[in-house]
């Protein structure tokens, strides 16, 4: 009986030791960019009467593009969380990364980033894009 207790809670400090460490590793922050990439940066102003239905839409559809456009090698996004008030309207932001300038050129002309264009675009009331070539001091 003793050494049944002694392997259940072999068992379970176990369980708990790997569950931890997944948990870690899931909450663990995003390696950087290798030097060299290029950062695609995309900012989304929503028109007033974009409904939060078709909001969603558009998320789901940006987040598909990993799937289907191999030349992105990360894709993060999130909605703004600022205090200081500076998004002028600028409510979601996009971060994908690309291991040069070809590839993120590649992307922008693929026929699954055009068929995104024309969903996100009539619900659009602005957008901006900043790409950068990602350096590490």
């Amino acid at each position: 009986m003793k050494r049944f207790v002694l392997t259940l809670c072999a068992i379970a400090c176990s369980l708990f030791v790997l569950g931890v460490s997944a948990a870690e590793s899931q909450n663990r922050p995003a390696r950087p960019a290798a030097r060299g990439s290029v950062m695609h940066v995309v900012s989304f102003k929503f028109k007033a009467d974009a409904g939060a239905d078709k909001i969603k839409e558009v998320e789901k559809a940006f987040a598909a593009l990993k799937q289907k456009i191999p030349q992105i090698v990360s894709y993060e996004w999130g909605t703004n969380i600022s205090p200081e008030k500076l998004n002028k309207g600028f409510t979601h932001a996009f971060v994908l990364t690309f291991k040069n300038a070809g590839d993120r050129d590649a992307y922008l002309v693929h026929p699954a980033h055009k068929e995104f264009g024309k969903l996100v675009g009539p619900v659009l009331d602005d957008v901006f894009v900043v790409d950068f070539v990602a350096k590490h001091n």
